[in-house]
């Protein structure tokens, strides 16, 4: 049975990135490639043990050896994206990224042939054989297992700001979904997915991860797939809540503020805060609008009192933690719209070459 420790949480603001790609053709196009990148070949030295597939054959993720500072996290992350896209035009494929991809239709994509994916598309059936998802995750290290729990707590009201900006992904399966992230609802349709509810500790948590494996519920604990949880292998707090983006400054905006979340509500804990513990209610309606109206979101306050832009929003934290970030992204194009001005302007091929890494 694979649990996690709470001797794993001993260290604090360490950081990793972890990226879902698509694997695609000379086209753009998504294609089963990962058999070729993960198996049948040697990846570059820095991604040996941190490379895999996830359910599809066109998708694949990349993890970021652990990350010592926030300095050092831009480097790490153009030295994993580099050697992922030599290492895949080395066997002829491209490396895409999005929420999902506008050309990927998953009743003709291969799904993967690992053991480990097999039981989930037997046990979830549907849900999971339509899962065409790519997103990014974010860990950050907690010297404590309890605070690890707490933060992860009280981060679920931020969720919906992170997606609302990340909002990548308005077209599946061949149409527009009418949504900014329709990657956020697809996900959502598996078990233990979503906004969790809150924890009183570390032990209510690993007593939760040992009933849904011993019951068959899951295989193992890394099949919990909540838009944050404690990570009790690693030792983070991991945020999953993100679409995939091709634009890695995009991703170090996210590892900007999820670190810094991290450290100010690691932070209150020490000094003895209560938090907020908000229902999962309140918290799933600020979680629709983000997915639905990406930047043009209005999202509840944290006292639910009255709903906010999202610019107002991000301007507040902006400025609180100090992060610059989110605050160039909210006044950027958004990922929703740039895809869907492109497909009406350009069509559907030149929404393709834009998701293109380089």
């Amino acid at each position: 049975m694979e649990l996690g420790s709470r001797d794993a949480f001993d260290r604090m603001g360490t950081l990793g990135i972890e990226e879902e790609f698509f694997v695609v053709d000379e086209t753009g196009r998504p294609t089963a490639g990962t058999d070729e990148l993960v198996y049948e070949s040697d990846p570059p030295e820095i991604l040996d043990g941190r490379l895999d597939h996830e359910l599809f054959k066109c998708v694949i993720e990349t993890q970021t050896p652990t990350i010592g500072s926030l300095s050092a996290a831009r480097d790490a992350l153009a030295n994993v994206r580099e050697a992922v896209v030599d290492h895949a035009e080395g066997q002829g494929f491209g490396i895409a990224a999005a929420g999902l991809h506008p050309a990927a239709k998953w009743r003709e994509l291969e799904h993967a042939e690992k053991p480990r994916y097999r039981a989930q598309l037997d046990r979830i059936q549907y849900p999971q054989h339509r899962n065409t998802t790519a997103g990014l995750h974010v860990h950050v290290g907690v010297d404590d297992a309890d605070k690890a729990v707490w933060v992860a707590n009280e981060m679920r009201w931020y969720l919906p700001i992170m997606l609302a900006l990340s909002a990548n992904s308005p077209f599946w399966n061949g149409f527009d979904t009418g949504l900014a992230s329709a990657r956020a609802k697809i996900f959502e349709a598996l078990p233990n997915t979503g906004m969790p509810t809150t924890f009183e500790d570390f032990e209510a948590f690993q007593s939760f991860e040992r009933m849904m494996v011993e019951n068959g519920s899951i295989n193992d604990r890394g099949e919990l797939w909540y838009d944050v949880r404690p990570h009790s292998e690693h030792g983070t707090v991991e945020v999953r809540t993100p679409d995939g983006q091709a634009d890695p400054e995009r991703v170090l905006a996210f590892v900007e503020y999820t670190k810094a979340l991290v450290e100010d509500l690691a932070a209150r804990y020490e000094d003895g805060e209560n938090g907020r513990r908000h229902r999962r209610e309140p918290l799933d309606e600020n979680k629709w609008r983000a997915l639905r109206y990406g930047h043009d979101a209005e999202l509840l306050s944290k006292d639910f009192s009255e709903a906010l832009p999202l610019g107002e929003l991000v301007d507040r934290e902006s400025s609180r933690l100090g992060v610059d970030g989110i605050r160039e992204m909210y006044d950027a194009e958004s990922g929703a719209e740039r895809q869907r001005r492109l497909h009406d302007s350009d069509g559907l091929d030149a929404v393709c070459a834009d998701l293109l890494l380089e």
